[in-house]
């Protein structure tokens, strides 16, 4: 998750975060205006007769506060509960919140509510050498393979402009491959050129693949392009957009469902909730 630093605050400079990982996100964009566009009971419409907990994986965390707003949104929580909400709370859904910033990380750990069913751990997903055993030793704890649901907001564009195309294409066919359902909300276009003129602003070098982009353009229709024709996802709603003109869209696997999650529910059904 990526957004300017503000004047006089404390951090690197603006563009020195080449992964997105500004260290007050949440200031300038906050959890708020994701949350608000989804609808409430969205966890049950989406599994009306799952496996408990359900498995959740939030991919660029950076510091958890986004993380742990969603959580509370998508459980119906207060903020004013103690321990026993907890308890309850990891028995409904359990959350593993990822980001390559290993201050980042330590920071979501010492500040999570939610410590027993909100897991937050420093990892590069686009390692597969240590990512696939990682994860994989996740699910194993609780009988699974996949993820039911998967969180990527506001983490496209770094990864498109540090692995390039094939990297973003990578990235996504990883995610639709774990994931039943993914909650995207990918960067526009002129947050790319954004971040390339920051970087320029500090006198240095261009990030390696932007110029030679060629995935490019309207990022939400050629993201939705990429996991609907070559990952065996379908669009099942968007939820509109953000205040900062970013469009938040649900897609689900299209290939069979194994593990007995429930069948999920139709576009139209999701519209009326909202």
């Amino acid at each position: 998750m990526a957004a300017p630093i503000g004047e006089g605050s404390p951090g690197p400079e603006p563009g020195a975060a080449p992964y997105g990982n500004f260290p007050n996100y949440s200031r300038f964009h906050p959890p708020e205006g994701r949350v608000r566009l989804l609808p409430r009971g969205l966890l049950r419409s989406l599994f009306p007769a799952p496996k408990r907990p359900l498995l959740g994986l939030d991919v660029g965390c950076n510091s958890g506060e986004l993380s742990v707003a969603l959580y509370r949104h998508l459980l119906g929580l207060q903020e004013s509960k103690g321990s026993l909400e907890e308890s309850a709370a990891g028995k409904e859904l359990n959350l593993l919140c990822c980001d390559i910033d290993p201050v980042l990380i330590e920071r979501a750990q010492q500040s999570s509510p939610f410590p027993a069913s909100i897991s937050f751990a420093k990892l590069d997903i686009m390692d597969s050498s240590t990512r696939d055993s990682f994860l994989s030793s996740y699910l194993a704890r609780f009988g699974r393979s996949t993820f039911d649901i998967g969180f990527c907001m506001s983490v496209t564009m770094w990864i498109h402009l540090n692995h390039g195309d094939r990297g973003l294409v990578e990235f996504l066919a990883f995610l639709s491959s774990v994931c039943t359902y993914l909650l995207m909300e990918p960067q526009p276009w002129k947050c790319y050129r954004a971040a390339a003129r920051r970087l320029r602003r500090l006198g240095r070098s261009d990030f390696d693949h932007f110029r030679a982009l060629a995935i490019n353009g309207d990022m939400v229709e050629r993201i939705t392009q990429i996991l609907t024709k070559d990952c065996a996802m379908e669009l099942v709603c968007c939820f509109g957009s953000t205040s900062w003109d970013r469009s938040l869209l649900l897609f689900k696997s299209s290939a069979s469902d194994p593990e007995g999650r429930g069948p999920g529910l139709k576009k139209e059904a999701l519209e009326q909730e909202q």
